[in-house]
């Protein structure tokens, strides 16, 4: 294997991982808030269009990539634009166990927040 194919597969796998820290800090906090919906739009957008070029084109490498970077980055999309009640659900689906620890420790923090800012 030459190393121009070794650059493309290591390209490849940071593209894909690249997004499961943020899919996994949403699925735990539920928090979407800082996240940009129409920037995420554009940018699944924009995999679809080069999954699409890479399914014309029958080039795996780009097919593989695109599909999975679509896939989580569709996730985020969807999470950011969905009321809480949805949000929770479908977090509460992927991780059971965060909807009473690490949610709760965030509402309270949140609360305080509220709290300390109206006095």
């Amino acid at each position: 294997m030459d190393w121009v194919t070794v650059i493309g597969y290591l390209a490849a796998l940071c593209s894909m991982t690249s997004f499961t820290p943020q899919v996994w800090k949403i699925i735990k906090t539920r928090d979407t808030s800082s996240i940009s919906a129409p920037m995420y739009a554009i940018y699944v957008l924009g995999l679809a269009f080069w999954l699409t070029f890479g399914i014309l084109k029958n080039e795996w490498p780009l097919i593989i990539t695109n599909g999975v970077c679509l896939v989580l980055s569709a996730f985020i999309l969807v999470m950011t634009l969905l009321p809480r009640a949805k949000k929770d659900a479908v977090a509460d689906a992927f991780d059971p166990a965060a909807s009473s620890t690490e949610r709760s420790g965030g509402r309270a923090r949140l609360a305080d927040s509220e709290i300390k800012r109206s006095e």
